[in-house]
């Protein structure tokens, strides 16, 4: 398990507050390999300034954020101005209603997902009470919270052993599907096709088993570098050793959590699944 938690507070519920960590369940560079950003001729690292048209080179205390409200005309925001606008951080989940796993839509669910467990021995208790009585009458919670300044609303639920926390889309969020439904047309379907087509679908229904599906990608990347690194050193093409044993520890963990991720069973029917569904300075993502 992760040694610090991404938030910390409570889980209310009525009079009910229940102390809790939250962990990141969806691991942000797990399986990546990250790049740099060299010059194809020499190898060396590319660099990126920050240049005003007029001024040239500017410092980042230089710059603010402009909304162009007509071309070449803009208003200018301060961080001063933004930060007024960011709600206080009450360090708290607060549960607004339950509904049932059909009641939300999955293109809703954002893929910010977080594992949230009790936070000391005294929230121990509450926290199985309201588990189990969350799985026994098959109910998922939907909750406000404030991160990072903004307030984002979520649905926590049964995960497992423990309550899981995905973070949702406000309806404005997501765009209506109105304006693609002209695409698809209006062709009559008789009710032979129907339900010959309905029993292609019964026949290849089955249960559904994420772990079988692997990034192949991400391995062949980490292959094809890894390669490429023995190949190098080979050659006396040494490196510090620090810097080796960085990437190939690197590498090996990559492959390692591409190859070993842990097994969990989704069956068709079951709650609402996640969407599993941002770069560093002159990195690019593989």
């Amino acid at each position: 398990m992760a040694t610090r938690p991404s938030w910390e507070g409570h889980l209310t519920f009525n009079l009910v507050s229940i102390p809790v960590k939250a962990f990141n369940a969806v691991g942000a560079t797990t399986g990546k390999i990250g790049f740099h950003l060299l010059h194809k001729g020499c190898n060396e690292r590319i660099r990126y300034k920050k240049v005003c048209p007029v001024h040239g080179e500017v410092t980042n205390d230089e710059i603010v954020s402009g909304y162009e409200y007509q071309k070449g005309q803009y208003v200018t925001v301060e961080k001063d101005e933004k930060g007024e606008l960011r709600e206080k951080d009450d360090k708290a989940i607060a549960v607004d209603t339950l509904v049932t796993p059909d009641a939300i839509d999955p293109i809703y669910f954002s893929g910010r997902t977080y594992y949230l467990v009790p936070n000391g021995p005294a929230a121990q208790k509450p926290y199985a009470v309201m588990f189990e009585a969350m799985r026994a009458h098959n109910r998922l919670a939907i909750a406000r919270l404030v991160l990072s300044g903004r307030g984002h609303v979520a649905v926590v639920r049964p995960f497992g052993k423990l309550l899981g926390m995905t973070l949702l889309a406000f309806e404005d969020q997501v765009k209506p599907p109105a304006p693609f439904e002209a695409e698809v047309g209006s062709p009559s379907v008789s009710a032979g096709e129907r339900k010959l087509a309905e029993a292609l679908l019964d026949s290849a229904t089955s249960d559904f088993d994420l772990h079988q599906y692997k990034d192949d990608y991400a391995q062949k990347l980490a292959r094809l570098v890894q390669g490429k690194t023995r190949r190098k050193l080979g050659k006396g093409g040494r490196a510090p050793a620090a810097a080796v044993g960085d990437l190939m520890d690197a590498l090996r963990r990559s492959l390692a959590e591409q190859g070993s991720g842990p097994r969990r069973r989704v069956r068709t029917g079951a709650a609402p699944r996640r969407r599993v569904a941002k770069a560093g300075r002159g990195r690019a993502r593989p």
